[in-house]
């Protein structure tokens, strides 16, 4: 086989171009800590590095939804702490009220108080989450989530809760401002209590009070609506109890006092008989709203020569409705502490699942540097050792042989 010089000269200069290539992809790797710098580089590592990087970005987004809701969530909770502070205050103020020997002047001075503590929790519930929104706006509304209206607070947002986040995992941006001020369960939870007119005279003032009532037996309750009637005054006076359809199910001498039981339900009817008197026994509902209790309690403190059976009964029944809105607000408030503590959570897995991530990306695509000096030293002397080889085979040729 015969090799011309020429030959030899492409053959040495293609080998010193080679190794040439091979160094300058070398030192740029090295200069970019990068061992995939495109994807024709290695691409099954360029699809799994991209693979990483788009959850990396998808925990990016993530997490900034993540700070944006705990944001949300510390201000409702901030905003329903103020709110159950100022219940409180109104709790007292009645509880003030049901004092007999307060006049009528001081009771219009508690009804001034509690507007103005009501005007507070108005102003509570249309609190801004400071990005534009509300906090108690649900899902969204076009404006303030609750207004004021002659007949009373309406709420004008969205039932529920708007989300970020992504499909896995979403996080609540608001408060679900319908269920926290306006969906409190009535009465003592199973069933309500309260007043009707006289059975002879509706104008009459009762002269007894009927508490909320408990539950004695759960198995015994036929979620039935009842009516108990007083019948007759005095020592001879008697209670009768009727349920929606006509049938009596209870009755016995009226005691001041004294438990009245019947289908698994307890009441007591406190002072004296009057003929035709008259209470309603009906399931609790769960739509009780705070500012329809503020409403009318401001009305009933503004209500001048009431008896002290009217005002103990309208104390007992305005606390007992104070309560119930007071703890749907504390559970509501609950319920946003623990979305914080669920935050807390997430946040954790996110930073986990970005540290995987960036480890599998950083697997895929990133130089190992030891490894990669450790080549480009080799290479180096690779090419030192190319560049003398050529030097020598240069001087091969018969001209130069000639001139020895």
């Amino acid at each position: 086989m015969r090799l011309s010089t020429a030959n030899l000269f492409d053959a040495s200069i293609t080998n010193l171009q080679h190794r040439q290539q091979q160094m300058q992809e070398t030192q740029t790797q090295l200069t970019s800590g990068k061992r995939v710098g495109k994807a024709s580089d290695d691409p099954t590592a360029a699809a799994r590095a991209e693979r990483a990087l788009m959850a990396i970005n998808r925990a990016n987004a993530n997490q900034r939804a993540l700070e944006a809701s705990r944001n949300s969530m510390a201000l409702g909770e901030s905003a329903l702490g103020d709110a159950n502070e100022l219940l409180q205050q109104v709790r007292e103020a009645m509880v003030a009220a049901g004092n007999a020997s307060y006049s009528d002047a001081e009771r219009q001075s508690l009804a001034q108080k509690v507007t103005g503590l009501r005007g507070q929790l108005f102003a509570l519930a249309n609190r801004s989450d400071g990005t534009g929104g509300f906090l108690f706006a649900g899902q969204g509304s076009g404006g303030a989530p609750f207004i004021d209206t002659p007949t009373g607070v309406q709420f004008a947002g969205t039932a529920g809760t708007a989300q970020g986040g992504g499909a896995i995992e979403s996080y609540p941006l608001s408060v679900d401002g319908r269920s926290a001020w306006t969906q409190a369960v009535r009465g003592n939870g199973v069933f309500e209590t309260g007043v009707l007119p006289n059975l002879f005279d509706p104008g009459a003032a009762q002269q007894s009070w009927i508490d909320s009532g408990r539950v004695t037996d759960p198995s015994l309750l036929t979620g039935a609506s009842y009516e108990l009637q007083v019948v007759g005054s005095g020592a001879g006076a008697r209670y009768t109890v009727i349920d929606s359809l006509g049938n009596t199910v209870a009755g016995g001498p009226f005691a001041s006092g004294k438990a009245i039981e019947f289908e698994g339900i307890s009441i007591t009817l406190t002072g004296s008989a009057l003929d035709g008197d008259r209470f309603e026994i009906k399931p609790s509902t769960k739509d009780l709203g705070v500012f329809d209790v503020l409403d009318r309690l401001v009305s009933e403190l503004k209500s001048p020569q009431r008896s002290d059976t009217q005002l103990a009964q309208a104390n007992a029944l305005g606390l007992r409705d104070l309560d119930a809105v007071l703890g749907n607000l504390q559970n509501a408030r609950a319920a946003v502490g623990e979305s914080l503590n669920n935050l807390d959570g997430s946040e954790s897995r996110l930073g986990a699942l970005k540290l995987y991530n960036e480890s599998e990306r950083s697997a895929a695509e990133d130089l190992d540097m030891i490894s990669g000096i450790a080549d480009f030293q080799n290479q180096q002397s690779g090419y030192d050792a190319a560049l003398k080889t050529y030097a020598s085979v240069q001087k091969m040729s018969l001209f130069q042989y000639i001139n020895l």
